[in-house]
């Protein structure tokens, strides 16, 4: 059995495609069906709105490029935590993953499955909003059946995500050449004075940069894997560049569509801007773009369960967590503990979530991490040129995500102080006074060393190596 033990570890089973669909998939969820009427009402004219698109695009593409270099000099799973681990030490690093873990994660899980729910139960509703209690039972269902799927198979896990991509990238292309026809036809009207109106403020554009970002979080899923991809060394920056520009041109057409269709105020006063356009445009086949939608959602949750089981998994291997996290099934070689743990933490973020509120604090946490993180890529290039580097970025690159980053966190404070940008901090910086009893002096009760080798037998887990 200790031999056995010894040799545990996750399987290298996501190859490009894989890979490509884990980031793609994630990316393209709730939100370009969410945010494009927040962006456009945020910063006020429709030219301004696509500029805003298109520059998380690129910004994305950018800090996208120094996590692949990132992730082929650090080659561990855990993505942002074990990089602020090797290079800003314990204590950043352990408040990374407490506010992760018990906020980032979780509210991102939360905010996908509540659309998701709402695009679900949009159709039985046609006239009035739906109850907030049907939303949330089905949002709760979808988390647990998904919870289910990845802890019973990775190549599953896979294959539903691969498949929910095909699914929503058809859904966009419907979009798209929707728009292209009435475009053809001559319904310009929309983008005459594109910039009439435009909101030049710093909190206008921090917060319309807030929901364009998160239409393309998960940008960085395939660097919380990196101990299960196939050839990470080439297939990291290849997925990235292939996923990220096809998700920015999917998303500029799409925005481009809805403003052909719908004129600003008809998009800005939308609920669900998808199902707005697919009743104009399809008549009484709207309803297919409900459930692309809902298909999209469900097909990104996949993804950000998939990717953050995996960050749970790592620091409860590097000791920041309990140990029953760092552990996997012994026979499906899934991180089943840390997938359990972060479905429950979700269940209770989902009981009082309320979408956009959860959007901008999930932004602002996960941009000061970001920023952190990429200093650490630039230290490990000015102090440490000689570690072997299969793939390298131009140190411009860093200098410049982080000046966004420090913006993107900076700006809606400054333009606009709202209290719960403090409580948001405050609980970032909690993580460090929770470090020096419990981690660093490891006060921990003996009941957790029985809790652990119940739950390890109830479970059947056994403690993971580290896949290198």
């Amino acid at each position: 059995m200790e031999d056995k033990t010894q040799k545990l570890n996750l399987k290298r089973e996501v190859g490009l495609v894989g890979a490509v669909s884990l980031i793609g998939g994630t990316m393209i969820g709730s939100g370009i069906f969410m945010s494009p009427q927040t962006v456009l009402y945020t910063i006020g004219s429709p030219g301004a709105s696509l500029v805003v698109w298109a520059c998380c695009g690129l910004l994305v593409i950018l800090a996208a490029f120094c996590y692949a270099e990132l992730g082929t000099i650090i080659t561990e799973s855990g993505g942002e935590y074990i990089y602020i681990l090797k290079t800003s030490g314990p204590v950043v690093a352990f408040m990374l993953i407490f506010s992760s873990v018990l906020f980032v994660r979780p509210a991102g899980v939360a905010g996908i499955s509540l659309s998701f729910a709402q695009y679900v139960v949009a159709p039985f509703y046609p006239d009035c909003p739906p109850p907030v209690l049907v939303v949330k039972c089905v949002a709760a269902a979808a988390i647990v059946v998904l919870a289910t799927v990845n802890c019973l198979n990775v190549r599953f896990a896979m294959s539903v995500q691969v498949f929910f991509m095909v699914a929503k990238v058809l859904a966009l292309a419907v979009i798209i050449i929707g728009g292209v026809v009435m475009l053809i036809r001559g319904h310009t009207e929309n983008f005459e004075d594109s910039f009439e109106n435009t909101n030049l403020g710093i909190n206008p554009i921090g917060i319309a940069f807030y929901q364009g970002l998160w239409s393309y979080d998960g940008w960085n899923n395939l660097n919380y894997v990196t101990e299960e991809l196939k050839r990470p060394e080439v297939n990291l920056p290849r997925a990235v560049v292939i996923a990220i520009s096809l998700v920015t041109g999917l998303y500029l057409l799409v925005n481009v569509s809805y403003l052909t269709v719908m004129t600003p105020k008809e998009l800005m006063s939308s609920s669900a801007v998808a199902v707005t356009w697919g009743n104009k445009v399809l008549g009484s086949w709207g309803w297919i773009m409900s459930v692309a939608a809902a298909l999209s959602a469900f097909g990104s949750l996949n993804g950000t369960f998939f990717s953050g089981g995996r960050v749970c998994f790592v620091a409860a291997r590097e000791g920041h967590m309990p140990d029953i996290l760092a552990m996997a099934h012994v026979h499906r070689l899934t991180p089943s503990p840390a997938l359990i743990f972060t479905t429950v933490v979700s269940l209770l973020v989902l009981i009082p979530g309320d979408f956009q509120s959860i959007v901008n604090f999930f932004s602002f946490t996960a941009w000061f991490f970001y920023g952190i993180t990429l200093s650490g890529l630039l230290y490990l290039k000015i102090k440490k040129p000689e570690l072997p580097r299969p793939y390298k970025v131009p140190i411009i690159l860093p200098i410049l995500v982080i000046i966004v980053a420090i913006f993107l966190v900076l700006a809606p404070i400054i333009d606009d102080p709202q209290i719960e940008y403090l409580y948001v901090t405050l609980f970032i910086l909690s993580g460090a006074i929770v470090y020096v009893p419990f981690i660093h002096y490891k006060l921990c009760p003996g009941l957790l060393t029985k809790l652990t080798v119940f739950l390890q037998l109830f479970l059947e887990v056994a403690p993971a190596e580290k896949n290198l």
